[in-house]
């Protein structure tokens, strides 16, 4: 089995060389080659810059605790490809990948092969109908409108946040990828946001009105109230929850949380059964690895995405306040697609030694141009191309004190997570 397993990704992962192709029109032919497995469970779909899979995690979690068998489809994966397609918080069996890879790679697929998106997307669908789940999490991977996932009917539509990334593919204004994220928005469906800028916020706003869409916008018909004791008071569509908890570092969980109680609040009003008691449970069982993922205490190992410019901001402000007292080494990669001169800006001036490395995806940036930027903030800066190699350097030459952390691409976390899979630290 596992040579068949080794085999199915191997050819799967070749689909990369088509690079991202958006439209709906493949995964459509494949999906109807499959009988639609789509249309045989219920489904949340949830896009945005930031906290897709936070929010995503959170409430596959509250479902499954609530009694339903619960899918969950998320990317990129940081370490096993299964980690994608989850069933009840458990990433799929080997197994179960090569009998939803057969499946998918027996369809026609119509005038192009699919990608490699498009492949997986189908894989977690016809997986999720096979085993009989009730509802599904479905994360888009790219935008909305064009994206691989936007071909489900779900009972709720989310969208995080809206910032700049993407612009090849998603436009070059707010606007523009608020049109193309809102693309999930769907006619007569409750849809919730967590958006802030209000030209992006009025597109969303006109496409759930021209679609009939209940529109609710996090500080408008809910909010969430911190306190110092490390709670929070949700102010709802119709409930008020005190004493709220998630489990996830970083204050911008709060506002995760928020958007995860006010669809719980939807879904109830619309005929699930999802008690409080499941969704207290859910946000502080909830676990989103490589967010603000403490992984060993000595050396004190941190990862976090940061993959976008908010992102990149969120992580400085955790740095900056909660490991102020010590030296930190960032061990960063960045794609190419991202704003990588901003990012490093924002990131660097909290740390005083950077590792500059590289993801084995085609799409990583060489060091050697984040080194440009770089050198001007930090001094103390070394290049080390292999990500593996980064992290044991940084290990090996940290200070009792230090902090070592790695960031700046979902997939140079998950390089670092496999490797840090062989050490033993407390934690």
């Amino acid at each position: 089995m596992q040579e068949n397993y080794n085999e199915c990704l191997e050819t799967m992962y070749g689909l990369r060389r088509f690079g991202i192709i958006l439209g709906l029109d493949t995964i459509l032919n494949i999906l109807d080659g499959l009988g639609n497995p789509q249309e045989n469970f219920k489904c949340i779909h949830v896009a945005g810059s930031n906290g897709k899979g936070s929010v995503a995690s959170a409430l596959a979690t509250i479902l499954h605790l609530a009694g339903y068998k619960t899918g969950l489809y998320t990317s990129p994966h940081l370490v096993r490809f299964n980690e994608r397609i989850c069933i009840n918080n458990r990433p799929v069996s080997d197994e179960d990948v090569v009998t939803s890879y057969k499946a998918v790679k027996k369809v026609h697929y119509g005038e192009r092969e699919p990608t490699f998106f498009e492949f997986a997307t189908a894989m977690g669908f016809y997986e999720f109908g096979r085993q009989n789940v009730e509802w599904a999490v479905i994360e888009t991977g790219m935008g909305g409108r064009l994206d691989a996932t936007n071909i489900v009917s779900p009972a709720l539509s989310v969208i995080t946040n809206i910032s700049l990334e993407h612009q090849m593919y998603l436009g070059d204004t707010l606007e523009k990828i608020a049109e193309e994220k809102g693309g999930i928005i769907k006619e007569k469906t409750p849809v919730i946001t967590a958006a802030e800028q209000e030209n992006v916020v009025s597109v969303l706003r006109g496409i759930a009105s021209a679609k009939s869409a209940p529109f609710c916008r996090m500080g408008e018909e809910f909010r969430a109230e911190r306190d110092e004791r490390g709670t929070f008071t949700y102010f709802g569509i119709g409930n008020t929850w005190h004493d709220m908890r998630t489990s996830l570092q970083g204050n911008y969980q709060v506002d995760n949380a928020s958007l995860v109680l006010a669809g719980c609040e939807i879904l109830n009003q619309n005929g699930a059964e999802i008690p409080l008691q499941s969704i207290r449970e859910g946000l502080q069982a909830n676990r989103w690895p490589g967010r603000l993922e403490v992984v060993s205490e000595s050396p004190f190992i941190l990862l976090d995405g940061a993959h976008n410019l908010v992102a990149a901001r969120n992580l400085a402000s955790f740095l900056s306040d909660a490991l102020s007292d010590r030296d930190i080494t960032l061990v960063t990669g960045i794609l190419d697609d991202k704003p990588y001169e901003d990012m490093l800006s924002v990131l660097l001036p909290v740390c005083s030694k950077v590792i500059l490395t590289r993801a084995k995806i085609d799409r990583a940036l060489p060091p050697e141009k984040l080194h440009a930027v770089a050198k001007g903030i930090v001094p103390d800066i070394e290049i080390i191309p292999d990500v593996g190699k980064s992290l044991a350097h940084a290990i090996e030459t940290a200070s009792p004190n230090a902090a070592i952390c790695i960031a700046g691409s979902l997939y140079v976390v998950g390089e670092a997570k496999e490797k840090l899979e062989n050490y033993h630290f407390q934690t």
